[in-house]
């Protein structure tokens, strides 16, 4: 909030959060939610981020720290990746299980019936 403030007044500023120490430090907290999040995917997904993505309790503290140290823009910005990446992988997953040959289902088998 400090920071948005901040901005308002001296638009002609530094912004620091855009500097190469803070970006590193983003990157960092970024990579380290989204890697225990994908330690953690099996728990039931109980808190919302944005974009639509879904992370449980235990991802939490990394998540806070992932928000504390990157602008909003980019939360949202590597939250829609994220997103789109894991349905892409699914949609990839799940193609692969149905290549091979069509089989389709056989509700019933004709029997000759005979005549004698």
């Amino acid at each position: 909030m400090a920071k948005e403030a901040l901005a308002t007044r001296n638009p002609d500023g530094v912004h620091t959060d855009v500097l190469s120490a803070s970006r590193q430090a983003c990157y960092k907290a970024r990579d380290a939610f989204y890697a225990y999040l994908e330690k953690e995917s099996d728990k039931k997904q109980t808190e919302i981020g944005s974009k639509g993505l879904l992370y449980p309790a235990q991802c939490k503290p990394a998540r806070d720290q992932f928000v504390n140290n990157c602008r909003a823009s980019w939360v949202k910005h590597f939250d829609a990746l994220h997103c789109k990446s894991r349905s892409l992988k699914r949609l990839l997953d799940d193609k692969e299980s149905r290549r091979g040959p069509l089989s389709l289902p056989q509700p019933y088998t004709f029997k000759p019936t005979s005549t004698s």
